[in-house]
């Protein structure tokens, strides 16, 4: 081969090299037709305890240092359906939420629209009752409160009763009268005597025991294999993560690292959680109640599938679910990728 036609195979090999880059994206994990360009990200999370992650990421700037170039839009929430309506019109991209309305969002869209992506928070839910009551038979005839029909705490208090042979219904009825409520009117009834008991997440639990009198009849955590069942998890609409894996990643590594530090700074989380809240809502949490509420919830990246799957089940089983297979629910794809690359050990696909 002559040096001329040498040099022209050179030049021919690097233009084609340099076209297949162009081509074929530069960002590990992209997948087939994604835009990994800045974006903008629009994040969704409660002002509660149990999204202590969300809240110290916003709060600190985790998110957006690891976001980079990308836009944080995010929204405050009170309840995991409005939350669910926003993901399926478009308005939101991601956000910290509940398993059962993650379990009735992959249901009512046929395992199209949403996708877990991380676990947030384990732990923090309890059964609250008057001090004379002692057993599941001690509650025959009484109400007994929830925060909302359907929810998670809605689900695990049928189950419990349903296993303790108690009927319940959905408008109240059975031998149990459950009342789905806002759990600042739990709180009121509960110290009026309105109601005999309430299962609720952290703050509320500790509230009723701390401000009701009341005492702490089940620890759901007691009904779990290892006490583990998740309270708060990362979802993320499945088009927005096809079109964007890379700003999923990023968002992810948020997550960690605001995990991370949850984990090391206690003392510092709860004032800034605390802080956040009263900003967020006009009133804060007395530091007695932080400080027990806090013993209960554990803040963890593992989605604890095993208990999400059990509480489809459960939900089944009470007749607030239609039988819906969870296959396809989870993506922790990226999530490992994010793990494995700071070194932590992964999280076992369900």
């Amino acid at each position: 081969m002559s040096v001329l036609r040498r040099s022209l195979f050179l030049v021919i090999v690097v233009v084609l090299g340099m076209v297949a880059a162009a081509c074929g994206g530069s960002s590990t994990g992209s997948k087939s037709g994604a835009d990994s360009g800045p974006v903008t990200l629009r994040l969704g999370y409660f002002p509660n305890l149990t999204h202590s992650t969300a809240i110290v990421g916003i709060e600190q700037g985790i998110f957006q240092s690891k976001l980079s170039d990308d836009t944080l839009e995010t929204s405050l929430f009170n309840a995991g359906p409005a939350a669910v309506e926003a993901l399926f019109s478009g308005a939101l991209d991601a956000t910290y939420i509940g398993p059962n309305p993650t379990i009735n969002a992959y249901a009512k869209s046929n395992g199209e629209a949403v996708r877990i992506i991380s676990g947030a928070t384990s732990g923090g839910a309890s059964l609250v009752v008057k001090a004379d009551i002692n057993s599941a038979s001690d509650l025959k005839g009484k109400k007994v409160a929830t925060p909302q029909l359907g929810g998670t705490q809605d689900v695990a208090l049928r189950w419990w009763l349903k296993d303790n042979d108690l009927k319940t219904d959905t408008k109240g009825g059975g031998d149990v009268a459950i009342i789905p409520q806002e759990n600042s009117q739990t709180l009121e009834g509960f110290k009026s005597g309105a109601i005999a008991g309430a299962w609720v997440p952290e703050p509320w639990a500790t509230r009723l025991v701390q401000e009701g009198g009341g005492k702490v009849l089940v620890d759901e955590a007691s009904l779990w294999p290892g006490g583990k069942f998740v309270t708060t998890q990362l979802i993320v609409r499945t088009e927005f993560l096809n079109k964007h894996p890379d700003a999923v990643r990023r968002l992810i590594e948020g997550q960690v690292a605001a995990n991370a530090f949850v984990n090391a700074n206690p003392a510092e989380t709860k004032k800034i959680v605390n802080d956040a809240i009263t900003k967020y809502t006009g009133k804060g949490i007395a530091s007695s109640v932080i400080e027990a509420a806090w013993k209960n919830l554990v803040f963890t990246n593992d989605p604890v599938a095993l208990s999400l799957t059990t509480s489809a089940e459960h939900a089944e089983a009470v007749g607030l679910l239609d039988p819906v297979s969870l296959d396809g629910i989870y993506d922790l794809s990226i999530l490992n990728s994010v793990l494995k690359a700071q070194g932590q050990p992964t999280i076992p696909a369900p």
